[in-house]
């Protein structure tokens, strides 16, 4: 069954970076589409950045020029480099998979603080 444990989420100050990492196991990852997407308290779930088996990316326009979406096919992992952290990045981060869009791991947290 499909399993995607998130990874790389903490605290860090405005204008820093971290990398945030998804294992996924449990289907042939390299021909579906993954996903990072994030949550705050009382709103809904957004996505962030996606990219498909053959690498194209797509990026919410908040995080374009900052976030990196990538995949190593072979490793079965999926990553976020995010750059320029702001406030309102702050949130509970998901990675997804369009196997099975109704499943989601635990998540990670990152909280930037001004």
């Amino acid at each position: 069954q499909v399993q995607l444990v998130e990874s790389g989420g903490g605290l860090v100050q405005a204008g820093g970076s971290l990398r945030l990492s998804c294992a996924a196991s449990g289907f042939i990852f390299n021909i579906y589409s993954m996903g990072w997407y994030r949550q705050t308290p009382g709103k809904q779930r957004e996505l962030v950045a996606a990219i498909s088996g053959g690498g194209t990316t797509n990026y919410a326009d908040s995080v374009k020029g900052r976030f990196t979406i990538s995949r190593d096919n072979a490793k079965k992992m999926v990553y976020l480099q995010m750059n320029s952290l702001k406030p309102e990045d702050t949130a509970v981060y998901y990675c997804n998979s369009q196997r099975r869009p109704d499943y989601w791991g635990q998540g990670t947290q990152v909280t930037v603080s001004s």
